[in-house]
């Protein structure tokens, strides 16, 4: 027994930590009445090979050790039960001769007891109730443990994902400008000389970087005149196309949830250094030496969207259950500076129209969902006029919830020299019962679902989906850039937004903005 608690202690069961580290859902408070994960860990242990292999596939290396790890923790587990089972049989026994001397002379089972003394009788139940206390301590542990470990993986990776780092090109949006050795576009029969977004914010009096350096620091911005209405002019376009669209249904989330939540989403650190995804709120000392849950900012309105449903269980006719939002989104993994994330390419803070779905948990239900996110993607990208690509991307590149991911990126003629001119502008996810799991969703499925439930009702976890109906600044940057007219200094509007931008077809300097009206 004491080997076996030994054992348990053992650095390699435990979870590395540091001061300062991030374990994501792990480490992460729950209120009282938060939803406790529901993971499938037999899953786990019937296919270890798999797990780890999907940890290495997405370059989560540090967890690839810890489906060996939860199999060596749920064998002592099972030895730590049979050790207490036997141990709680002996304090019965003891209990009872204890209380009625008389039962050594009627069970013959009892007679290793009747050599001892009361006294000793006494100290055995003593040293038992220290050992079953000792045993349940350590079952709490290596429970505790085993859930941290797991929930530290991600979720395992659609068939359809390329494995390795390259993406697969499914297809292109809209024609692609030709250029001349110079970088000027002959597409059209004219040289155009093409200019950042950056450079065009300035000239235009539109984007104001130094002043959000001064206030904020870097990877803030002001969106001014024309580029603030050409924000609400997207957004409004946005939901315009996803609305019209049958069953989904507009949300105004909260920006602030509890740190659980945004981890049970898979907004969580992926490296080794503890990289932060998105901004803790501080706590005040009480609060942080009472225990009481942190909360951050959302990166994303999909982590509120998800929330909505933690802890309920949905009926088989709200499947699939769709909900659009537009919120404002913080990510504090910004990414290091340099030309190719200059202006508006990769900010701290931004303005984003997310769709979020729950479907059945069935591969044919969620790829209809999928199709119809992607189809709302490119009519959006194909309607303002960039031109772009569409990519399933890598398991290098999926975080810890995604099982598939399809990114779009746009072409911006700043980035030529960096990545060919391409820069993601829009993603969609399949996310299978990653979220809904940990986030305690469930579905009735009006037959028999594996899953089971109180009172014999078949449910099951659905699956979450996710896409980008539209992110603001990156697209505002990819309009200023292929809208640019260097000799007339302006930039052209979209047919689809102008109904937003008081009927304009360009924004000018600001001594012309007048002039520039259609």
């Amino acid at each position: 027994m004491q080997r076996l608690l030994k054992r348990l202690k053992s650095p390699s069961l435990k979870l590395a930590t540091r001061p300062g580290s991030h374990r994501g859902y792990a480490s992460a408070k729950r209120p009282a009445n938060g939803p406790r994960p529901a993971l499938d860990i037999k899953h786990i242990r019937q296919n270890p090979e798999l797990y780890e292999t999907t940890c290495k596939e997405r370059l989560y290396t540090a967890q690839a050790s810890h489906p060996a790890k939860i199999i060596a923790l749920s064998e002592q587990l099972v030895q730590l039960q049979h050790s207490g089972r036997g141990l709680r049989e002996r304090a019965n026994l003891l209990r009872r001769v204890l209380a009625n001397p008389a039962t050594l002379t009627d069970d013959s089972t009892l007679e290793d007891l009747k050599a001892l003394s009361r006294e000793e009788l006494h100290a055995d139940a003593r040293r038992i109730k220290e050992e079953l206390a000792a045993i349940v301590q350590s079952e709490t542990d290596a429970q505790r443990t085993l859930e941290e470990l797991a929930l530290q993986l991600p979720n395992l990776t659609s068939a359809e994902t390329p494995r390795g780092a390259a993406p697969r090109v499914l297809r292109y949006i809209n024609d692609r400008p030709l250029f001349d050795e110079e970088g000027r576009s002959s597409s059209s029969g004219s040289q155009h000389i093409w200019r950042s977004h950056v450079h065009i914010g300035a000239e235009l009096g539109i984007l104001d970087f130094a002043s959000a350096a001064t206030a904020s620091g870097w990877g803030w911005y002001y969106l001014v005149g024309a580029a603030a209405q050409l924000e609400q002019a997207l957004v409004q376009y946005a939901l315009a196309v996803v609305t019209r669209r049958p069953g989904w249904t507009p949300v105004a989330p909260p920006s602030v949830v509890y740190a659980h939540v945004a981890a049970a989403c898979g907004f969580q650190p992926r490296d080794q250094h503890g990289e932060q995804q998105v901004y803790a709120l501080a706590q005040s000392a009480a609060d942080a030496a009472a225990g009481a849950p942190a909360r951050a900012l959302t990166a994303t309105s999909e982590i509120a969207l998800a929330a909505m449903k933690a802890g309920a269980t949905l009926d088989a006719a709200e499947l699939p259950l769709k909900r659009v939002a537009v919120s404002r989104c913080y990510r504090a993994e910004a990414g290091a500076r340099g030309a190719s994330t200059r202006g508006l390419y990769r900010v701290h803070e931004f303005t984003k129209v997310e769709m979020v779905a729950w479907t059945r948990a069935d591969a044919a239900a969620a790829a209809a969902v999928f199709d119809e996110m992607l189809a709302v993607q490119s009519e959006i990208v194909a309607a303002l006029g960039l031109h772009a690509r569409v990519l399933e991307m890598p398991a290098h590149d999926l975080g810890a919830s995604a099982a598939r991911k399809v990114d779009m990126e746009a072409w911006f003629p700043s980035r030529q020299e960096h990545s060919d001119g391409w820069g993601e502008v829009s993603s969609a996810s399949i996310c299978t019962d990653y979220q809904t799991r940990r986030l305690q969703t469930r579905a009735r499925t009006g037959g028999h679902a594996a899953g089971g439930g109180a009172g014999g009702a078949d449910v099951e976890f659905p699956w979450t989906l996710n896409g980008t109906a539209l992110a603001v600044p990156r697209i505002l940057a990819a309009l200023l850039e292929v809208g640019w007219d260097e000799k007339a200094k302006t930039v052209a509007i979209p047919e689809c937004l102008r109904p937003w931008m008081d009927g304009r077809d360009k924004i000018g300097p600001p001594t012309h903005r007048n002039k520039t009206s259609s």
